[in-house]
């Protein structure tokens, strides 16, 4: 029998620690604390299904990628991450994947998925095994201390350097990619944008690069970087480092519900004291979100939902004690801070309705909270242990507030409000306004009167926020 000889795991340790970033565990956590309390903050309500970060040190760069890193929420679950750089040190055909370990920071050990890097090699020759390609490749490695981070849950890191600089081997990666590019898995792209024009150059040159890619259309990316090389901007080099990993994502989101957000912008000559403004590097940090899609609860967070709910009630009914929560058995939006609603109905008649919206909590633990509370609704008469057979649950799962500035956002029967002033808020879930039939401003009028306690027209000088609830029941 032939003897294969034991193939010793290597994992590729950080190159770039103490050089781009700080190279020590505690340092690099409050430089990264330090620069995502004054990055921006998260901008939309849906999860992004990819990002676009620049990759240059952190002490010109950071504050603009911490800000497309905050567009994800930290208890946040991806079954993968996946982070495309061009690389800056070699070329070559195609796109090299990482395959005999996992990836390596001062903040510990990222798990490369190694099955799924197998099999991409296997399957389309578009990807190729050659870890040197990753060795001394930075834009790949500055993104990850932001991913262990921001994210709480663990992933699996599927790290990919593009040598190529031909855009069809872009559209072959992309199609390779398709399949992954679902929404249990988050994309993240390194680029800089503009280098080594003046600074006011830079500015107008990167922001008509970022329109190109938020138009979602490859073509009019490569297109705006001819055309940009045209205009003889002094000291241009590139218009886009990373272009062929950014056209790979637009070739992944081309004629797809799905849109592309401006985050954030900067360039190094920003960066006190460091910052040389006649001669710059740009950085843009930008997010892609599913356009026009309803917040959604999966069936098996359903499951698990209305049997915690339905748990509580009985424990409490027959106890008169609130439990201690029992703990989540998934790993999805169960773990989130989301705010919900719980109904219970009794033989179709409303016998309670209690909810809160998101704080500290944990969707597991509040909903079973809110369920004993429903269960003894003051306004209406107790629950018995013998209605338990009869009764049914109404579960509205909220998504996070947003505040609007005219009430001409609010689309009845998508959106629920609440509306604030001083210590007094009212809340109306998006269901009543289906059931109850109400104009916009009947529905405004009579929470802002029945609800918060501020009269009809007490709508017209507070705070009014919209959320949207998914509602199931069982």
């Amino acid at each position: 029998m032939e003897h294969i000889p034991f193939q010793k795991k290597k994992n590729r340790a950080p190159a770039f620690a103490g050089k781009f970033y700080p190279g020590s565990n505690n340092a690099l956590k409050n430089q990264l604390k330090e620069l995502f309390a004054v990055a921006r903050p998260k901008s939309n309500n849906q999860r992004p299904r990819a990002i676009i970060a620049p990759h240059a040190g952190y002490v010109f760069s950071g504050k603009t990628a911490a800000s497309a890193f905050n567009q994800i929420s930290q208890d946040a679950y991806f079954k993968r991450v996946f982070v495309l750089a061009s690389s800056h040190q070699v070329t070559f055909g195609g796109a090299a994947v990482f395959s005999t370990g996992n990836y390596e920071t001062p903040l510990g050990e990222l798990k490369v998925d190694t099955e799924l890097v197998s099999e991409l090699i296997k399957s389309d020759e578009i990807f190729r095994e050659y870890n040197e390609a990753h060795e001394y490749e930075h834009s790949l490695e500055v993104q990850l201390p932001l991913l262990q981070y921001q994210l709480k849950n663990d992933f699996l890191l599927v790290p990919i350097v593009l040598g190529t600089n031909n855009p069809d081997d872009a559209e072959k990666i992309a199609k390779a990619l398709a399949p992954y590019f679902t929404p249990e898995n988050l994309f993240v792209i390194s680029t800089d944008f503009s280098h080594y024009p003046e600074y006011n150059d830079a500015i107008e040159n990167d922001l008509e690069t970022a329109e190109a890619i938020c138009s979602n259309n490859p073509r009019e990316l490569l297109q705006v970087i001819e055309e940009n090389k045209k205009k003889r901007i002094d000291n241009l080099a590139t218009s886009l480092c990373g272009w062929t990993s950014v056209l790979t994502l637009l070739y992944l989101t081309q004629n797809k519900k799905l849109e592309y957000k401006k985050i954030d912008y900067s360039n190094s000559g920003d960066s006190a004291p460091y910052g040389d403004k006649s001669c710059v590097v740009g950085y843009w940090a930008l997010a892609v979100y599913p356009k026009d899609m309803t917040f959604q609860v999966s069936e098996e967070d359903q499951k698990e939902l209305l049997e915690k709910a339905r748990n509580s009630i009985l424990n409490f009914l027959k106890t008169g004690k609130r439990d201690k929560p029992e703990p989540p058995q998934t790993n999805g939006i169960v773990n989130s801070k989301a705010g919900v609603f719980v109904s219970i109905y009794v033989n179709g008649e409303l016998r309670g309705c209690i909810g809160n919206f998101a704080q500290e909590e944990n969707l597991n633990d509040l909903i079973q909270r809110m369920a004993v509370s429903a269960a003894c609704d003051h306004r209406f008469k107790n629950l018995q242990p013998d209605e338990i057979a009869d009764m049914e649950l109404e579960i509205s799962v909220l998504s996070p507030l947003q505040k609007i500035e005219s009430v001409d956002e609010i689309e009845l029967g998508k959106h629920g409000i609440y509306i604030k002033k001083g210590l007094n808020s009212g809340t109306f879930l998006p269901q009543v306004a289906k059931k109850t039939g109400w104009s916009l401003e009947e529905f405004l009028g009579h929470c802002a009167r029945d609800k918060a306690g501020l009269g009809w027209d007490g709508w017209k000088d507070a705070e009014i926020y919209t959320y949207e609830a998914f509602i199931f029941r069982g």
